[in-house]
């Protein structure tokens, strides 16, 4: 028996540049078929979708649930606000040290209680990148992938060796590591072993067992970082992307490169692009190593803002919002199939955190924002204005990642996959404020763009969770082992 019947919608998927009109029937919370002119006799949801375009939901690959809020507390807010902007699946970067769960110590103790602190919370399907931040943790892959459904790792290249914020601090003890450990590159050197010994050991998941890289090299970032300060030329925004310079990605992405290929590693993902020369250093290696599948990603907050329109300080993040140049490069590689993904990078920061003393001072506030509420609405609004193909926006969002994250049951609608949908208004034209987020940050670096198409609803599973602009009912997310089946 079809338990839910979407009738009247355009549906969008990865395969084809145009929606096709066409019902959703979904049974057991998948989708049971896509056809016009479904009946409804005996079923007992029924909803007019009105002519709106159907998404396959959104899978925001990289998130930050509970970096500075408790996990707890984020995997219920933080999941309202992905929920919309159209995101059905949440996959959130964790690790040990400072903010987090603040601690260190095996994955073995560390990861049950991350599932225990989110479980019954969310709003959406969430699953976890985890971060071997120590020579234990690398011992420790095959178990976080044959135990927990752990297959996707990551490296932070300027950890150790730079602030998180911006200045240099006391990376040992900010990352918590044992005695006697460095986080360096011989530490990412034998990580990348690691991750390609347990591709070998588990050769049926190896398109799914990844590493991701944030590209960003501390010794430049350092350097520049203190002639922008002496200089006190610029400020804001301007001063912090000056300070962590694109050819610091760029670099890099180069060493990354060479060490995947050095280590034999074959599945590498690079994350938040932001410039480009990052862009154009990944498209370099991607030639030079042929045989490494690099993906290459980046963020709605890159791809909307600049240095001079992102609203004040909140738009601090890592790596750093650019000049209206390198948003413009972005496009262009994402209009010509280079990036693979488009994703939030959402980490709520809230106001009292956020901002420090004094508050002008990009320096001392934290990197990071919320922002996957409109990843979908912008990535549409922007890229439809570009010539981006509705499909090719939902390849971006949605079937890409969904593939090389071992999420075989999610990116598409069509029958035997996850009723993973949003509905979405491409005619509907609205200005951002923060005060209409289900997320308990204040602000939000978008304050005052116009978009013009706007999620109006979002089904889980065939779990109605977003009904024409309201979070409705109990939570229904689940932690997604991966592979799915």
């Amino acid at each position: 028996m079809t338990d839910l019947l979407i009738k009247n919608v355009r549906v969008v998927t990865h395969d084809r540049a145009h929606p096709v009109p066409a019902d959703v029937a979904v049974t057991g919370g998948r989708v049971d078929r896509v056809a016009p002119g479904l009946s409804t006799e005996g079923v007992p949801e029924v909803i007019d979708g009105n002519g709106r375009l159907a998404f396959p939901g959104v899978v925001d690959a990289h998130q930050h649930w509970g970096i500075y809020n408790p996990l707890s507390d984020d995997a219920g807010s933080e999941s309202r606000a992905a929920a919309q902007g159209g995101v059905t699946t949440a996959l959130t970067y964790m690790r040990t040290g400072q903010y987090y769960l603040n601690r260190g110590g095996p994955y073995a103790e560390f990861f049950p209680e991350v599932l225990r602190m989110a479980e019954d919370r969310a709003y959406v399907d969430y699953g976890f990148h985890l971060a071997p931040m120590s020579s234990g943790h690398i011992g420790e892959l095959p178990d976080l992938v044959e135990r927990f459904g752990v297959p996707s790792f990551k490296i932070f290249m300027f950890y150790g060796g730079h602030g998180l914020h911006g200045r240099s601090a006391d990376q040992s003890r900010f990352l918590m590591l044992p005695d006697g450990e460095r986080y360096d590159y011989a530490h990412f050197e034998f990580v990348m072993r690691g991750v390609q010994a347990a591709r070998e050991r588990f050769p049926e998941l190896a398109g799914e067992i990844s590493l991701s890289l944030h590209c960003e090299t501390a010794e430049i970032m350092t350097a520049y970082t203190r002639l922008v300060e002496e200089a006190g030329e610029l400020s804001g925004l301007a001063a912090y992307s000056a300070s962590r310079p694109p050819h610091s990605e760029g670099l890099a992405v180069f060493i990354a490169s060479y060490l995947a290929h050095e280590t034999g590693l074959g599945n590498v993902n690079l994350l938040h692009l932001s410039s480009r020369k990052a862009l154009d250093a990944a498209v370099r290696m991607a030639r030079t190593f042929p045989h490494i599948d690099f993906r290459r990603e980046v963020t709605i907050g890159h791809l909307l803002a600049d240095i001079d329109t992102a609203n004040g300080l909140g738009g601090k993040v890592n790596p750093p919002i650019r000049p209206r140049e390198d948003v413009e490069a972005l496009w262009e590689y994402v209009l010509d199939g280079t990036v693979d993904w488009v994703v939030s990078d959402h980490a709520c920061c809230r106001e009292e955190l956020k901002f420090g003393t004094p508050a002008d001072d990009v320096f001392v506030a934290k990197a990071g924002f919320g922002g996957a509420e409109y990843l979908l609405p912008g990535l549409i609004t922007e890229g439809r204005r570009r010539g981006l193909s509705y499909g090719r926006i939902a390849a971006l969002t949605s079937w890409n990642p969904s593939r090389r994250y071992g999420l075989r049951t999610k990116g598409t609608i069509a029958p035997g996959f996850d009723a993973d949908i949003c509905l979405v208004d491409p005619e509907a034209t609205w200005t951002v404020s923060a005060a209409d987020s289900e997320s308990a940050q204040e602000y939000t670096p978008f304050e005052g763009f116009e978009l013009t198409a706007k999620v109006t609803d979002t089904f889980v599973r065939g779990h109605h969770v977003l009904d024409t602009g309201k979070i409705v009912g109990a939570p229904v997310g689940r932690y997604v082992r991966r592979p799915t089946g």
